[in-house]
């Protein structure tokens, strides 16, 4: 008897496993881009307190339509959201656009980074 209260407790922990019940795992990028979405929208031409990211990766930087961009970010020209320009960004925006008006002090970890910008690349 024992043992088949285990069993079941052992089923019923491995149905509960999204992996183990055939429910995708949940996407990195997207975890830690929650956050994010505190300001930044993902769906085309909704706006927040900062632009929506739909789109961003490989977008010039500054130019979501109806955005009042800083001077810092207008002042980036011609540039572009490349991968390594976001990495670049949200290791310390204040330090890629001085004077641009992001209130966030950046994201340390290189994998949560990796993992947003992985994350953006999929909202086309």
């Amino acid at each position: 008897m024992r043992g088949s209260t285990i069993a079941k407790l052992g089923l019923a922990l491995m149905a509960s496993t999204p992996a183990l019940a055939g429910q995708a795992a949940p996407d990195p990028g997207k975890q830690a881009f929650a956050p994010c979405a505190a300001c930044h929208a993902i769906t085309p031409g909704t706006k927040r307190v900062g632009p929506s990211l739909h789109g961003v990766v490989g977008r010039k930087v500054a130019s979501a339509p109806g955005f009042a961009y800083s001077p810092a970010l207008k002042a980036k020209g011609t540039a572009a959201w490349t991968p390594a320009n976001l990495d670049a960004f949200l290791t310390d925006p204040r330090a890629w656009a001085p004077g641009n008006k992001m209130m966030y002090q950046g994201i340390k970890d290189p994998a949560k980074r990796a993992a947003i910008i992985k994350y953006l690349a999929t909202l086309k």
